[in-house]
């Protein structure tokens, strides 16, 4: 079997910048999870039967307290922050297992989700749905993989290699050299991709980097000022590390039979009309049939015409 991992606080920002704005009845913003419902609808039709899908109920996370300067949903539109309780009621509804994250990040849920699914013998791949960089560490051979939805890219640990210069387990440290600005840690002064590449494709990981340049052995540029950053603010460098490691103890799930599709619950009848009725801004709307399937109609067209039932 294969277990489909969708990333769905990156769906729902993609879809909310990405598709038309759609109000219900009662004036709130939904035209994102209805995009979202309908991408993981599409997947569903596509034959994946196994599937999760982890979100960020809650922007700040256990990093905030670690990292003052770690991403918070300040800046955020209120119209996308207000869809999340919806997006997790939507996909509880069509029969997915979700996880709304709290003190941990959807990242963490989909990093302990890929170890979990990992372990079971009886699954031959999984599919871990996000174009994050941070994932890149859950990939392992080619059984888990990294898939970029939106470009139809997929990273298996050669991938991974090929793309940032290191293997999946350096990523942390990769990403603690040069930053992620996505998630409001800087790295550090003068490190960059290719350097941060060069030292770790032979090192590995931080502490086995040594303290001379001189004997690095590598083709990086200024490394003696590299050396030297490194040395002054190592403390950072570990605990920008940290930041970037993902949690996988997270237990979200007992056995992978939790996460198979098996249509969707009753209650998702009102809220497919709901989003089916909603007014939209543009002509070619999403919709989501109470049947459990996706199409894209006109709108003022029948939204049920040419529905497709799941395979």
């Amino acid at each position: 079997m294969d277990i489909y991992l969708i990333d769905g606080t990156y769906e729902l920002f993609r879809h909310y910048y990405a598709v038309p704005s759609a109000r219900d009845g009662e004036g709130r913003e939904i035209g994102a999870v209805r995009g979202v419902v309908a991408s993981v609808l599409s997947l569903i039709n596509g034959g994946a039967r196994y599937v999760g899908v982890a979100t960020d109920h809650v922007i700040e996370s256990f990093r905030n307290d670690l990292w003052s300067g770690y991403k918070t949903g300040e800046g955020i539109d209120p119209d996308l922050l207000a869809q999340f309780p919806l997006l997790e009621e939507a996909l509880a509804a069509l029969g997915v297992a979700v996880w709304p994250m709290i003190e941990f990040e959807a990242d963490d849920a989909l990093a302990s989700a890929a170890a979990l699914a990992a372990g079971d013998g009886r699954v031959e791949r999984v599919v871990i749905c996000t174009p994050d960089k941070d994932l890149g560490q859950c990939v392992s051979g080619t059984r888990v993989i990294q898939l970029n939805r939106r470009t139809r890219t997929t990273f298996d640990e050669a991938g991974i290699r090929t793309k940032f210069g290191v293997s999946p387990a350096s990523i942390p440290d990769y990403l603690a050299l040069v930053g992620d600005a996505a998630d409001g840690y800087p790295g550090l002064r003068g490190w960059g991709a290719k350097s941060a590449a060069a030292v770790l494709a032979r090192y590995r990981h931080l502490e086995s980097i040594p303290a001379d340049w001189r004997t690095w052995g590598v083709d990086a540029a200024r490394p003696g000022a590299l050396a030297m950053t490194l040395a002054q603010e190592r403390e950072n460098a570990f605990l920008f590390r940290d930041l970037a490691t993902l949690r996988t103890h997270l237990p979200l799930f007992a056995s992978v039979d939790e996460l198979r599709w098996d249509g969707p619950r009753e209650s998702f009848a009102a809220l497919a009309a709901r989003f089916d009725a909603a007014v939209t801004a543009a002509t070619a709307t999403p919709t989501v049939a109470s049947n459990g399937a996706s199409n894209v109609v006109a709108s003022g067209s029948n939204a049920g015409a040419g529905v497709r039932r799941p395979r």
